[in-house]
Formats: structure tokens, sequence, C-alpha cells
């Protein structure tokens, strides 16, 4: 039966995974038959609050999608005018992405005012319910969010277990889907040729915008202990950190000065664009995910769309997406990530590629989009 879907979350113009995630939910929903659109932000975060340089996208404006442009996220009579037009709209299902308590009170407000038209079923993809950074107030602002929802889709296990110490509502645990919107997968030496980077040198990528709990100086102390030993020079590797600064740049550029490993860093401290990040997974021999801390990670479906196999540490739901198959775990520290990385360049490369291309069937859009419609048929 077709169903009428609202999504609210990050769409173009705004810029980052969220919004590429939500833009291929509605894909998927329409593909399905359904009718979606998306309600996104015409402000997400107050300048002061957003540690990057711009929240808003490059790329065109997709042309298959309705997007409206229209929540604030720090004005409250916007969201009474935004609750009421979707209680009139009067949709089957509205989707709602919750990822940071900052989010609560204006979401949460937003979904009570929508919820009164008696019919709307509520589902929120939690991509974290405790945050990675925790600030003042964050249990009272998700409390207040969780209030009007009907039913969670988590996308690891770590967030479900935070979720069931909070509420008892009807959850469902599935995998963060592969996000296939970035283009076909390249050759190395095409990703290589666009990058300007040598054919003849080993690439192991760090992709995402950079804050501490991502690991990033984990990963520099790994280096410095490989380049000590020799092995970096001898395999002629280098490490491509691919991601804007979401923190003060100087602690890192101070610790790759310290540890003397310039000659072994390619540094691209920028957003990539939709466009360029094939080339950057495509060019690399795998990704290294060296986090402190994880629910799930948007670029571990990243690497499985592009057929990169991955070294994630032992933290959150990282572990859950990487069999033996096609990466490797290590500790979240600099020893162990030092020997995985060693670990990783004696194994078949070929066996994971052909692994990954099994493995990645298990991801797709359609167990989300069922996994809604399932808990929005609940009584």
């Amino acid at each position: 039966m077709q169903q009428s879907i609202v999504i609210i979350g990050p769409a173009h113009p705004l810029r980052g995974g969220l919004a590429s995630y939500d833009e291929r939910l509605a894909r998927e929903f329409i593909r399905s038959g359904h009718q979606a659109c998306i309600y996104t932000f015409s402000l997400q975060y107050p300048s002061f609050l957003f540690p990057g340089t711009t929240q808003y996208s490059t790329e065109p404006q997709p042309k298959d999608l309705s997007i409206e442009v229209c929540i604030n996220s720090i004005n409250p009579l916007n969201w009474i005018m935004v609750g009421k037009k979707l209680k009139k709209l009067n949709p089957d299902i509205i989707v709602v992405r919750y990822w940071l308590p900052f989010m609560g009170p204006c979401l949460g407000s937003i979904l009570r005012l929508a919820k009164r038209n008696k019919h709307t079923k509520i589902i929120c993809i939690a991509d974290n319910i405790i945050p990675h950074e925790k600030r003042i107030m964050d249990t009272q602002f998700t409390s207040y969010f969780m209030k009007p929802i009907d039913g969670f889709i988590c996308m690891s296990e770590k967030v479900l277990h935070d979720l069931k110490a909070l509420s008892n509502k009807p959850s469902l645990a599935v995998k963060h889907p592969l996000y296939d919107n970035f283009g076909e997968i390249v050759s190395k030496s095409i990703a290589k040729h666009h990058l300007n980077l040598s054919t003849e040198t080993s690439i192991l990528l760090f992709f995402g915008f950079i804050r501490k709990y991502k690991g990033l100086d984990i990963l520099f102390d790994a280096i410095h202990l490989l380049k000590k030993s020799g092995y970096l020079n001898q395999h002629q590797i280098k490490f491509l950190i691919a991601g804007e600064f979401y923190e003060n740049e100087n602690v890192y550029l101070e610790q790759i000065a310290k540890l003397q490993i310039e000659d072994n860093i390619i540094l691209k401290k920028e957003f990539i664009t939709d466009s360029e990040v094939k080339y950057y997974l495509c060019a690399a021999d795998g990704v290294v995910q060296p986090y402190r801390n994880a629910t799930q990670s948007g670029v571990t479906p990243l690497a499985y769309h592009f057929e990169i196999p991955m070294i994630v540490t032992n933290v959150g739901g990282l572990p859950d997406m990487v069999p033996p198959s096609v990466g490797l775990v290590a500790e979240s520290n600099a020893e162990s990530l030092a020997n995985a990385i060693q670990q990783f360049y004696s194994l078949d490369a070929s066996k994971m590629k052909l692994s990954l291309k099994e493995e990645k069937k298990k991801y797709s859009w359609q167990n989300i989009t069922s996994a809604i419609l399932s808990l929005a048929s609940k009584p």
C-alpha cells in the first residue's frame, strides 16, 4: 500500500553524510512506490556552534527530490509554523533523524504539533542517543525529543542498547545501508591520477571530518612507530588524511611536526564534495578508522560500496561491520593499530575484494525502508 512519507533532517542545500543519507532514503521510498519529501533546515546550526567552514553544499540541487527548506533550529515560532503545516499535511509517516541533543527542543516541538492530527506515525532513525561529546542538558533535550516518537531505528547494537536504557518503545537494529550515491568504482590508477598521487605509492585513507573521538592522533602515533621501524619506507606507504577539521587543527599539525612524520602524510584538510568522494576511496588500499569511541560510522558503508578493505578499532558498532574477510580490528591504541597496518599488507587483497562484493549485499536500503514501514504499522 502506498504511503505518504515526510523525512525530517539535513538535505540539500546542506552538505555532509546525514544529508546524503536522507536524500538516498527518499529515493528508496520513491523507488518502492511511495510518496516522499524532505523537510530540511533553513538554519541548522548558528554559526558559532558550527566548527567547519560552511554548512552548505556546492553541489547542484537534486532535481528528482522534493525538498522543503523550512526548519529553523533556534526559532520556536518557526517550530510552531512547521508543526502545524505537517499536522495539516497529514502524512502517513514522518521519519525523523536524531543525531545531536541540541536538536531535541526543535524537533520534539515540531513532532508534538504534527502528531495532533491523530494519524501520522513518527519513526526516528537514531544515529546517536548518547552523544560522542557530552554537553549540559543533553539528557533533558533527548527525553523531550523522544516523547512523541512511535518507534526507533538504530544502526548499531550500541545505539540500541543506549536507547533501551531510556525507552521501551518499539525499536529495531538495522545496519547502516551502503552509500551508493557517490558514483561508480573507478580504477586505482584513474583515482590516483585525478588526485595527483604517485602510482608507486601505497595509500591508506582516513576520511571524514576530524574530531577528537575519531582518534586521528592515535593514527599519527601509529605512523610514527611504523616510520621508526622502517616499515613505511620499505613498503612506500603514505597516509591520505581527507577531511575538514572540526576542532583546532594546530594541535594535529604540531603533533605531525613533533613526530617528524610530514613525509608520510598527505593532508587534504577540506570538505570532500560528493563528486570527489569516489576518487579518494578508490585511490586507497584500505580505509583506517582509529576511533576512540563510536556508535556506527558512515565511512564504513562508503568503504563497502567502493569495495575498499578496512582497519577499524574495537569500539562501538565498528567491529560488527568488519568481519575478518573484509578487514582488521585493532585496539584503540597506537601499538595495536601499527601492528594491524603491518598485518593488513600481508593479507590477500584480491580475496578481500571478493568478500566485500559478497558482504555488501547485506546492507541494502530496502532493509531500512522495510523496517520503517514495519514499525509504522504497529498499533
